[in-house]
């Protein structure tokens, strides 16, 4: 064992009068983000969707439902940029709050496409604050959600902390529509 330790010892030793420690952090930093940079593409998403049977084809399609213009489900389409939990689903209404609780003086926007008439619509996405969370029907669809550097196409703020109260919590959000977008 005594010869292994002095082995270890020597080429310890000669790595370390080769380099620097300045050196060695920038290498291996180096490789930790090449290898994450790589990351994406690996087929992580086709591995977490479940096989096709044999023979389903448009039938299965034919027998999904079409939750588009369910106000209570997060395939409805002024759903497009929600996250949050639907006021639907906690006391109010894609406008309204629940009794209870004030909506948010700032809102995020996003631009969705209604099937039913194939416009497209600026919806405006509202947080009800003043009461605990509702943890009811919670959706999270980011289409077009931009980092939260802009802010006002972003969903990933608490809206609430613009309310008139200091730390008021947030309950649910709204999706109202704004504006036939052009």
């Amino acid at each position: 064992m005594r010869w292994f330790d002095s082995l270890a010892e020597s080429s310890t030793r000669a790595v370390a009068r080769r380099t620097s420690r300045r050196g060695f952090l920038g290498s291996l930093g180096a490789i930790l983000l090449g290898g994450a940079g790589a990351l994406p593409l690996l087929p992580v998403a086709r591995g977490a969707q479940p096989a096709a049977k044999p023979g389903a084809g448009a039938a299965a399609t034919a027998a999904k439902p079409d939750n588009s213009q369910d106000p209570t489900s997060c395939e409805y389409w002024r759903h497009c940029a929600i996250d949050g939990y639907l006021c639907g689903c906690c006391g109010g209404s894609q406008n309204t709050c629940p009794p209870g609780t004030e909506q948010s003086a700032v809102t995020w926007v996003g631009t969705c496409h209604n099937p039913a008439d194939g416009r497209d619509y600026v919806v405006s996405y509202n947080d009800c604050c003043g009461k605990s969370t509702c943890v009811r029907c919670l959706c999270n669809r980011n289409e077009r959600d931009t980092p939260v550097y802009e802010p006002f196409e972003s969903n990933d703020y608490n809206w609430c902390s613009g309310s008139s109260k200091a730390n008021i919590p947030y309950h649910c959000s709204t999706a109202r529509i704004v504006a036939v977008a052009k």
